[in-house]
């Protein structure tokens, strides 16, 4: 059974018609655990701008904005939430006036720390966090952090034409509904019975378990199917970060740190030139369809998770510019 501590959250007469075609999508009970959800969203990048709009827009009950960096140039290319004039300022601060006017029944906050100087305790605040433009050893600790307290956890990049998600719901309980097809009399005057078949939709319940981000990092390349070389450029972005920081800019292209990285997921998953169009590609700054894409299926996720209301995506998300279509990788079990 799906359970549901917030069954006895009732909605206003104006959130039942404002959220009215959500409530048709996918049910009254679902949309109330949307509006007791507590997210924190961490880094407010285009990529996490996207996501803020769709699960602010979806009705959350409050979201948590935590970044304590500052608006830069690059931000003007994808960060729809911070105006221009906000250069320079606090990145979670710049994206609140325009959040809030997505949406003024979600609750929304301004956190302007560093991840860093969070507390395990910190994160469970939440119902859900979602982490961008953080290191391995900083998703490592926020996801084990998550765990500890029953916290669901996402993280995700776009990293201009390439993107990703990630989640791990430790075991997760959801409902789907489902069309099946059965046989039923037809009721007449005829002597001889008729069937005929209709379509039915029956509400199924189901369970899932999911692992940390870490069991998803340097599995063996037996284990990655076929034309999923955005797990590499995964690898190869985030292996960057770890080791600087922060991401290639685009002044930044074919320097010699990132060839070595590059270099170093090449010769360990021996790709030879598999993926060197990748590496040659675009992948500075952050481009804003591919925002828009990959944060699409992010807020989706995350309005799935909350809700209980659909098969989330186990584990990986993995976006690839050269057929601009998704591909779903389960690593890591």
């Amino acid at each position: 059974m799906v359970e549901d501590k917030n069954q006895t959250h009732e909605l206003s007469s104006h959130e039942a018609e404002l959220y009215d075609r959500q409530i048709r999508l996918w049910g009254l009970e679902s949309q109330k655990r949307l509006r007791t959800a507590k997210v924190l969203l961490i880094g407010l990048n285009g990529f996490a701008a996207e996501i803020a709009k769709n699960i602010i827009l979806a009705g959350v009950n409050a979201v948590t904005f935590l970044d304590h960096r500052n608006v830069t140039v690059e931000d003007s290319c994808s960060q729809f939430l911070a105006s221009k004039e906000s250069l320079g300022k606090n990145r979670a601060e710049a994206s609140l006036e325009r959040a809030q006017s997505l949406n003024p029944l979600v609750c929304l906050k301004a956190d302007t720390s560093n991840v860093d100087d969070k507390t395990d305790e910190y994160f469970s605040n939440f119902d859900l966090v979602c982490a961008t433009q953080c290191t391995i050893s900083q998703l490592k600790k926020i996801n084990l952090a998550c765990r500890k307290h029953g916290v669901k956890f996402f993280a995700g990049d776009v990293w201009g034409s390439i993107g990703y998600t990630f989640a791990d719901l430790m075991t997760h309980e959801y409902a789907e509904d489902v069309i099946q097809t059965k046989k039923m009399p037809v009721i007449d005057n005829d002597p001889v019975p008729k069937e005929k078949f209709v379509n039915i939709t029956v509400t199924e319940k189901h369970v899932d378990t999911f692992v940390p981000f870490e069991s998803v990092l340097n599995v063996t390349k037996s284990s990655i199917p076929k034309e999923s070389e955005i797990y590499y450029m995964m690898l190869i972005m985030l292996n960057y970060r770890e080791k600087y920081g922060n991401d290639p800019l685009p002044s930044e292209r074919d320097s010699e740190n990132f060839k070595l990285e590059a270099t170093a997921i090449i010769k360990k998953y021996d790709l030879e030139d598999k993926i060197n169009h990748l590496v040659a590609g675009d992948v500075y700054a952050q481009i804003s369809p591919i925002c828009a894409i990959v944060g699409g299926i992010m807020g989706q996720e995350i309005i799935k998770t909350v809700s209980k209301k659909g098969a989330p995506l186990n584990n990986l998300f993995l976006f690839n510019p050269d057929t601009l279509c998704g591909k779903i990788l389960r690593l890591g079990q």
